[in-house]
């Protein structure tokens, strides 16, 4: 995988949910603290909290007992955990140690939403269309997909219906089939997403286990606007056993 916790050095920052995305809580160090407009950060050594970005929410997360917001810092590269407006940190000094946690509830919800959103760019590619905008958000999933404009179905209700029941079953068979989702990391750094041999894309989301982790995924009928074909759906992870909590977890494939 991405990252390898036996290899960060001092000042370094190994963001540990790419390793697993059910890693819900790590005993880690500060390694640095600051304030942006005011407002208080602070960054560990091993981080379970992803930040806002790639079309996927920023997790809900604590530091102690202190609930916080990650935000990817531009300069440094760092992912902060900062307050809410008008909230505190407790006084954290580099190296110290502490304990950070995730909601591992709300963390599954958006890694099935982003595992549905490769899966529906799986299929939708099945159809020769290609993926120009994605968003993962709850209430606001969709891909959107450039067409060719050589099938005619998409001009009509009728034809948009039979089409989207065609991306339906397609979805539905690669979940009862339950095909793996894992990561590997390029030469050149990249992470890429893999939905067994269906499909692969570069992605720094967290995702589901397996194709059939996936609950309750469902396909509106798709919209057509502008030469675009916008293909909304909804998705929910199925129950689990939490495991036990541990400060790592690392895999690779």
């Amino acid at each position: 995988m991405v990252h390898s916790i036996e290899a960060v050095e001092v000042g370094a920052q190994a963001s540990v949910y790419l390793d697993d995305t059910y890693l819900e809580q790590v005993d880690t160090r500060v390694i640095a603290v600051g304030e942006k407009d005011g407002t208080p950060w602070a960054a560990v050594e091993r981080s379970p909290f992803h930040p806002q970005g790639g079309g996927q929410p920023a997790d809900r997360g604590w530091l102690e007992d202190t609930e916080i917001i990650p935000v990817r810092d531009r300069e440094s590269g760092l992912v902060v955990a900062m307050v809410a407006e008008g909230g505190s940190l407790p006084a954290l000094a580099e190296g110290q140690k502490v304990r950070a946690r995730i909601d591992l509830q709300a963390r599954t919800a958006h890694a099935a939403l982003h595992t549905a959103g490769h899966l529906v760019e799986a299929v939708g590619r099945m159809q020769g269309w290609e993926m120009v905008a994605s968003n993962h958000f709850p209430g606001q999933a969709r891909i959107e997909f450039q067409a060719p404009r050589t099938d005619p179905r998409l001009a009509d209700p009728e034809g948009r219906e039979e089409v989207t029941a065609e991306l339906r079953a397609a979805v539905a068979a690669a979940v009862a089939d339950d095909l793996p989702v894992f990561a590997r990391c390029l030469a050149d750094g990249r992470r890429v997403v893999h939905l067994d041999e269906l499909h692969s894309a570069p992605c720094g989301g967290t995702h589901a286990r397996g194709l059939g982790d996936l609950a309750e995924v469902a396909l509106p009928t798709l919209k057509v606007k502008k030469g675009r074909v916008r293909v909304s759906y909804t998705a929910t992870h199925a129950p689990y056993a939490a495991a036990p909590h541990v400060t790592a977890t690392h895999r690779s494939h």
